[in-house]
């Protein structure tokens, strides 16, 4: 059940960006996620964008309104945890372009097939230059889920640096996936696994068959 639901995290994630917030109770974080979501959204409504030979341009412009408010490196960076001191400054920006296009190979799908499920803005709470914006994910089945989004202040900006679904934090699951191969692989190996595209969208490695990839 766990498993379960960690494999929903890269489908709400991207999916919440594209839904409207209570106005009566954002503050400047859930302020500038409003207005990502608002970019998003004219993205996905784009009739010029909607033809089959537009997906790359689209992709591209969901990507730049996306990563504008996810600090990836950020997220890669506390993905590794202690582990990030290992790697050389040329592999540790390797890591991060390989972490980000996995998250990007994750959500690609799922954020374009959004099909008008409902976003409750709760609480939102500030801690100086840190803040929490909590939500709540109701789908087409009635069924809800918590996405909780952690955001921290540079300059005028809020970037997320982490997501918390049902209490499964994006950054720590993948953390702990991580650690078990960094363990007992080094930190060059890693990265021919990820480069690979040997995880799945939770982090998890994948299994192989007969030595071939699945």
């Amino acid at each position: 059940m766990r498993q379960h639901k960690a494999q929903k995290i890269i489908v709400l994630v991207l999916l919440l960006l594209i839904a409207l917030p209570d106005p009566s109770k954002a503050g400047i974080p859930s302020d500038q996620v409003r207005q990502t979501a608002d970019k998003v959204l004219l993205i996905l409504q784009d009739p010029r964008l909607k033809a089959a030979d537009k997906k790359k341009e689209r992709r591209i412009q969901l990507r730049q309104v996306i990563s504008a408010r996810f600090d990836f490196s950020e997220m890669a960076k506390r993905s590794l945890g202690q582990h990030w001191q290992r790697g050389s400054a040329e592999e540790q920006g390797q890591f991060v372009q390989l972490f980000t296009d996995l998250l990007e190979r994750s959500y690609a799908n799922q954020i374009e097939s959004f099909n008008g499920e409902k976003i409750v803005y709760g609480r939102e709470s500030q801690d100086r230059d840190h803040a929490e914006v909590d939500t709540r994910v109701i789908t087409n089945k009635g069924e809800g889920f918590s996405v909780n989004y952690k955001l921290y202040s540079a300059g005028r900006e809020w970037k997320v640096y982490d997501v918390v679904i049902e209490n499964i934090s994006l950054v720590n699951n993948y953390r702990s996936q991580f650690n078990r191969v960094l363990t007992n692989s080094s930190f060059a190996e890693f990265l021919r696994k990820l480069q690979e595209k040997n995880f799945d969208a939770t982090g998890k490695p994948e299994r192989r068959t007969n030595g071939a990839r699945s």
